[in-house]
């Protein structure tokens, strides 16, 4: 438990989805830290003994819960909030999934797969994945925001210029984000907690882990914050970059077609020089690979790479 903490939200106290209309679960002053107790992406529905059976029973109606939401005294539409992520509490197991129909190459992936994960939760050491594969871990929430203006309830899947389901695995400890304030109150919810995500998520799931998150939340009024910012206090692939990577490109005049190439040739490579099933290649991707725009410019053909760092093999 956090001792310098001014509140602590339970992992009971959650909600799927946005709405300005939700009661708050806490009322805070601004510049409070708050202790949040996160669950997993899936609730709870996956975890350390589950198997690929309970991927093919998912409840998508219970995915993505977020604890809060917080309602900060003063903040009014205009202003943002500043919330600094002080530290990630984790619990030592994950998952990685392929869920059919989600992912970006869940045309060729049809088949559900699920990989379990255990890991150290006081020294993060590298996870073990498969025959000599270490993932570096480096904890985040995939999902952090506030409830935007228009009324009702609104899907937790897509991220939106309030925050939301971002994925960016850079809004780690010790990062500042500012978010836009549309409602009065704000109503600031935290979770979908990550152990560790490749830039893109491209299989959709990333080391998925129940955490507790630890964040201070400030205001800075009439910000007029048109989306989420954010500031690291650092180099931030510093736990993947020691090895170097292995690097494939897709080039053409849609950038999602190259994402998509690039990434299909990452997992033909992965699986001809580590033996990985391609199912297993391309989760291992989601969790520590990195798509990139190299290129935009160079009409008509965009240049879209995909650096898989070698440390994990190493």
């Amino acid at each position: 438990m956090c001792v310098a903490c001014d509140h602590t939200i339970h992992r009971a106290k959650h909600h799927f989805g946005w709405n300005r209309d939700f009661a708050p679960t806490l009322v805070a002053k601004p510049g409070a830290t708050i202790h949040f107790e996160c669950s997993d992406s899936s609730a709870g529905q996956l975890g350390e003994n589950s198997t690929v059976e309970d991927v093919k029973t998912l409840d998508f109606g219970r995915i993505n819960p977020v604890t809060g939401p917080v309602f900060v005294e003063g903040a009014e539409p205009g202003d943002a909030l500043k919330v600094t992520i002080r530290r990630f509490v984790p619990s030592g197991v994950g998952w990685t999934a392929n869920i059919p129909g989600f992912g970006l190459l869940a045309d060729q992936f049809t088949e559900p797969a699920l990989h379990v994960w255990t890991y150290d939760a006081a020294s993060l050491a590298p996870a073990l994945y498969g025959p000599g594969g270490k993932v570096p871990l480096k904890p985040f929430a995939g999902t952090i925001g506030v409830a935007p203006a228009e009324p009702g309830l609104h899907s937790i899947v897509p991220p939106r210029r309030v925050g939301g389901n971002m994925d960016i695995r850079d809004i780690a400890e010790g990062v500042t984000l500012y978010l836009p304030v549309e409602v009065p109150g704000a109503l600031f919810s935290i979770g979908d907690t990550h152990a560790a995500q490749g830039d893109g998520e491209i299989c959709g799931t990333a080391i998925e882990s129940r955490m507790d998150v630890e964040a201070t939340i400030e205001l800075i009024k009439d910000a007029r914050l048109k989306s989420p910012r954010f500031t690291t206090p650092g180099p931030v692939t510093r736990h993947l970059d020691a090895a170097g990577y292995e690097v494939t490109t897709g080039i053409g005049p849609d950038l999602m077609t190259a994402a998509r190439e690039s990434v299909m040739r990452m997992v033909d490579l992965l699986t001809a020089e580590h033996g990985l099933a391609p199912v297993d290649a391309y989760m291992l991707c989601s969790v520590c690979a990195d798509l990139r725009i190299s290129e935009i410019v160079d009409m008509p053909n965009w240049v879209v790479s995909f650096y898989f760092p070698r440390i994990v093999f190493a």
